[in-house]
C-alpha cells in the first residue's frame, strides 16, 4: 500500500463518518473532500474539471426541472385527487391502489415531489377511512422508492451509476433495462406491504399529540399599551410578556406597522398593540399587568385584528424552501408568516426548547400556531407545506399539462430507442418548456437540488482519485483474497455480487444514496475486472441496492419527509424496513443472475 492509497482511504472514511454524523451538511462535506483531493494532488486539477463535464449530474439537473414542470402543471395533483376518492374501500384495497399509483408515478418522476404532493392526500385519506395516517404514510414512501428502481430516470442514483459505467467504457443503461430487476422487486415489495408489512405498521399520533389539553387551547388576541402604563420603556421580558409560560408574543404593531426588530430588543411605547397567543392562564396573567389592556376591553374604538381561538397547523419544510439552513430567528418566521413555532419534529425527536436557535432542515415537521388567515396564506407556497389537506395550487396551469406530459414522453421515447443521448434529450426538453412558459426559468433553476448535484460531483471526483492512485484496484484485490479464503473459485462471482449488494445497502442506509452508489460503482467495476467477468451484474446490483433503502428514515429523503408527519420512531422503520430490505435483496440477486449473466 502506498501513501497515496492510505490517504485516499483516510479521506474516504472521514467523509463517510461526516455523512453519517450530519454535523456538517452532506454537500459541504463532499465539496471539502474534493478540495482536499485536489490540493493533495490525489485528484489532478484537469481530472477534477472533467467531473463537471460528466453527463450524469447534468441529466439529473435537467430531470429536476422536468419533474418540477410536471408538478406545476398539476399532473400529480390530478392523480392524487383520484386516489383520495377510494376511502370507502377496504383498507387492503386502499393500500394496494396507493402503492401502485405512487410507484407508477415515481418510475418517471423524482420521488421527493411525489411524496410531498401525496402526503396531504394520504392524511385526508386516513381521516376519511378511519385509519391512522402512520398505516399509510410509510407504505407510500416505500412505494415511491420501489417505483424509482424500474427505469433509468426513476431516481438520480440510476443515472449516476450509469454514467460511471459509461466513463469506464461500459454500455450505458437503457431506459427500461433496470425494469428486469426493478419490477420483480416492486412486485414482491407490494405483496409484502399489503399482506404482511401492514400488520407491523405502527399506530402513531401526529406532532400535535405532544401538547397537553390546555396547550391545545390557545387564543390569538391583542393587547394595548396605555399612555400611563408603567411598562413604557421596558422590554417585553421586563414587562413579563416574553418567555413566560402561557403567553407568546406573535408581533408588535406600532403606528399600524409590524415591528421587524427582534422581540427581545423592542421597548414598549404608548399605543403599541401586542398580538398575543395565550392559554387561558396566560390571558388571566395579562389582565393583571398594569397599563396593558385587551383591545376589546379598552373601549378605544380600535379595529381588532384577531380575537379568536388560534389554529394549530402542521407543515413540512419543503425541498426548495428558502428556510433551509436558517435558524427560526434568522428566518423571522413570526413576522414573515405571522405564525409562531410551537414544536419541531426531527429524526424521531420532538424539539420544544431553544427553538429560535434551531437551524431548519428540509423535511423538518413544524407545529405552528396562528390565525386562520395566517395559516391559509401558507397554502400554495413551497417553503412550508401544510399537511392538513390536499394541496391547492395558487396558479392553475392546466393548459400546459398535455405539453409537459408530451415533452417528458418524448424524452423517454428517444432515449429508449437510442435516437438521442438522454442528457441531450432532457436538456432540449427543458428549453422547450421554458420557451412555452410551461415552467418559468426561475422556477426551473430553483427546483434543482444543487446540494445533491455537488455531492454527485464530489463522489465522481473521489472515484477518479481511487482510480489514479490504484486504491480501488488495491481494495478489490484485498476483497478478492478474503473471499477466496472461504468461497470456491466457481462461486466467487455470485458471492461477490451478494457482498456488493449487501455493503451498498448498508451504506445507503446511513449515507446519501448517490454517494453510496458512486463509491460502490467504482469498486464494483474493479472487482469485475479482477475476476475477469462481466461488470454489468455488479453495476445493476449497486444501482438497486443504493436506492432500496427502507430500514432507516435517513437513508432516503422520501422516508425523511414522512418521518415527522407520521409521528414515527426510528425503530418503526427497522421493524418494517429490514424484512423489506432482505426481500428486495434476495429478489434482486435472483433477477440479476437470470437477466444479466456473468
Amino acid at each position: 500500500m502506498t501513501w497515496e492509497i492510505a490517504l485516499v482511504f483516510v479521506l474516504l472514511v472521514g467523509a463517510l463518518v461526516s455523512f453519517a454524523l450530519e454535523k456538517v451538511p452532506a454537500d459541504v462535506t463532499a465539496l471539502t473532500l474534493m478540495g482536499v483531493l485536489i490540493v493533495t494532488g490525489l485528484l489532478p486539477y484537469k481530472d477534477a474539471l472533467s467531473v463537471f463535464a460528466n453527463p450524469g449530474p447534468l441529466t439529473v439537473g435537467a430531470m429536476f426541472i422536468l419533474c418540477a414542470a410536471l408538478e406545476k402543471c398539476g399532473a400529480i395533483d390530478v392523480l392524487a385527487r383520484r386516489v383520495d376518492r377510494i376511502s370507502k374501500l377496504p383498507f387492503e384495497i386502499v393500500l394496494l391502489v396507493l402503492i401502485v399509483t405512487v410507484g407508477g408515478i415515481s418510475a418517471f418522476i423524482n420521488n421527493t415531489p411525489v411524496v410531498v404532493v401525496f402526503m396531504p392526500v394520504v392524511l385526508s385519506l386516513a381521516r376519511k377511512s378511519g385509519v391512522p395516517a402512520s398505516k399509510l404514510l410509510m407504505p407510500m414512501s416505500f412505494a415511491a422508492v420501489l417505483g424509482g428502481l424500474c427505469t433509468l430516470i426513476g431516481t438520480s442514483t440510476n443515472i449516476v451509476v450509469s454514467s460511471i459505467g459509461e466513463q469506464k467504457g461500459l454500455p450505458k443503461f437503457g431506459m427500461f433495462e433496470l425494469a428486469c430487476v426493478g419490477l420483480p422487486v416492486f412486485a414482491v415489495g407490494t405483496i409484502y406491504l399489503v399482506a404482511i408489512g401492514r400488520k407491523f405498521m405502527p399506530v402513531r399520533e401526529t406532532l400535535t399529540s405532544i401538547l397537553s389539553e390546555e396547550e391545545r387551547r390557545e387564543f390569538i388576541t391583542e393587547a394595548f399599551v396605555q399612555p400611563d402604563s408603567p411598562h413604557i420603556g421596558k422590554t417585553l421580558k421586563e414587562a413579563g410578556l416574553l418567555n413566560r409560560r402561557g403567553i407568546r408574543v406573535i408581533e408588535v404593531v406600532r403606528s399600524g406597522v409590524v415591528m421587524r426588530d427582534e422581540l427581545t430588543d423592542i421597548r414598549l411605547i404608548a399605543g403599541d398593540r401586542l398580538v398575543l397567543s395565550c392559554r387561558p392562564s396566560g390571558i388571566a396573567h395579562t389582565k393583571r399587568l398594569a397599563g396593558i389592556d385587551f383591545v376589546a376591553e379598552a373601549g378605544l374604538g380600535l379595529e381588532q385584528i384577531a380575537a379568536h381561538e388560534g389554529l394549530l397547523a402542521e407543515g413540512v419544510i419543503g425541498p426548495h424552501s428558502v428556510l433551509v439552513g436558517s435558524t427560526i430567528a434568522e428566518a423571522n418566521i413570526r413576522q414573515r408568516y405571522r405564525v409562531i413555532i410551537v414544536a419541531v419534529h426531527r429524526r424521531g425527536k420532538n424539539l420544544r426548547e431553544h427553538l429560535s436557535e434551531l437551524r431548519l432542515e428540509a423535511g423538518d415537521t413544524l407545529l405552528m400556531l396562528g390565525t386562520q388567515q395566517a395559516v391559509n396564506n401558507l397554502r400554495g407556497g413551497e417553503d412550508i407545506i401544510l399537511v392538513d389537506q390536499p394541496l391547492v395550487p395558487t396558479e392553475g396551469r392546466d393548459y400546459s399539462l398535455p405539453l409537459v406530459i408530451g415533452v417528458i414522453a418524448a424524452v423517454v421515447t428517444v432515449s429508449s430507442f437510442d435516437w438521442m443521448p438522454i442528457e441531450l434529450a432532457a436538456f432540449l426538453a427543458c428549453i422547450v418548456l421554458f420557451l412555452t412558459k410551461a415552467i418559468r426559468p426561475q422556477e426551473g433553476y430553483a427546483s434543482v437540488q444543487w446540494n445533491i448535484l455537488f455531492i454527485i460531483f464530489a463522489m465522481l471526483g473521489m472515484g477518479i482519485a481511487m482510480d489514479r492512485t490504484h486504491a480501488a484496484e488495491w481494495l478489490s484485490n484485498e476483497v478478492m483474497h478474503v473471499v477466496g479464503m472461504f468461497v470456491a473459485p466457481e462461486h466467487k462471482p455470485v458471492a461477490m455480487l451478494v457482498a456488493i449488494y449487501f455493503v451498498t445497502m448498508l451504506l445507503t442506509e446511513i449515507l446519501s444514496n448517490n454517494a453510496a452508489g458512486a463509491i460502490m460503482a467504482t469498486l464494483a467495476i474493479e472487482l469485475a475486472e479482477a475476476m475477469g467477468v462481466n461488470a454489468r451484474p455488479f453495476l445493476i446490483a449497486v444501482t438497486i441496492a443504493a436506492s432500496a433503502s427502507f430500514a432507516t428514515p435517513i437513508g432516503y429523503q422520501a422516508n425523511t419527509y414522512i418521518y415527522g408527519v407520521g409521528g414515527y420512531r426510528f425503530s418503526d422503520f427497522v421493524k418494517v424496513g429490514v424484512p423489506l430490505n432482505l426481500l428486495a435483496m434476495v429478489t434482486a440477486i435472483f433477477a440479476i443472475l437470470e437477466f444479466f449473466p456473468f
